[in-house]
Order: C-alpha cells, then structure tokens, then sequence
C-alpha cells in the first residue's frame, strides 16, 4: 500500500509542477541548480534603440537552490557571439536576477549588459548560461531553428 501511495505522491506533484517549469526542457529529467527561467527577446514598443527599449530586452537567470551562487565568471551568450560575463555576483539562494541589454546601474535583482544595440533576435536565437570553467549550464530557445 506503501509503494501506491508513493506513486499517487509523485504523480500529483507531477501535476502541480507550474506549466512553465514543466515544459522548459522536456528532454532533460531535472533542471539545473541555476537556470534560465525566461527570456523578453522582442522589446514592447517600437524598436527604436533608446536605453529604455533596450533594457525591456533581456533574460532571467534564477537560482532553485537555497544556497547562495557566486556567478563571477559565467557567461550568457546569444547564437551570434553576443556574450555578457557577470563579475562580482552572488545569487542568493531561491533568488533571479534579470540581465538587460542596455546601460544601467547594477543592483541585487537587475543587472546590465551595457550595450547599445539589442542582443537577442525577435524571431528566433538561443540564450545560452555557461559557468565560471565555460561548461554549458543551461539554456532557452524560441522561433524556428531549421535551415530554410
């Protein structure tokens, strides 16, 4: 009865998992201790370059864990090459922090590329998180992909 009781456990938490944790990969059996956990590509409004519409551009980076990580050294990149390195930052356990594409000032949830040109492509690119050694940690896609 044990063993029922067990898998009817598992499969109501399966169920309550929220829809965007549920289909983030679904190739993959658990998500990373840090991962992406969403991604604003296409800026609202007109694409005018301005700081403001570059800085509605840009990708969360969320610690499940509740220790904190140091993430002086890890790296979010583009399918172009574009890469951000985050210096002298802590995540705290349980916590996301936000990377925008434009020129800011960095703080505890919001940090800054600060480029003057928008990163992410509207119609499909990848956003891809690395660590410190330049392992790949995770990453998020949208748009086709496939060779027209």
């Amino acid at each position: 009865m044990t063993a029922v009781a067990a898998v009817a456990a598992a499969a109501v938490g399966a169920v309550a998992l929220p829809a965007a944790a549920a289909d983030h990969h679904p190739a993959r059996p658990h998500r990373p201790v840090v991962y992406i956990s969403a991604v604003q590509a296409d800026s609202p409004g007109r694409d005018d370059r301005s700081n403001r519409s570059l800085n509605r551009e840009w990708v969360d980076i969320t610690n499940g864990s509740r220790r904190a990580v140091n993430l002086d050294g890890w790296s979010l990149s583009d399918e172009d090459g574009h890469t951000y390195t985050f210096r002298h930052y802590r995540l705290d356990g349980r916590s996301t922090v936000r990377v925008h594409t434009g020129i800011g000032r960095d703080s505890r949830t919001d940090v800054f590329q600060d480029r003057r040109n928008y990163v992410w492509d509207n119609d499909h690119d990848t956003a891809t998180l690395y660590n410190d050694h330049g392992r790949f940690v995770d990453d998020a896609s949208w748009g086709h992909h496939g060779r027209d």
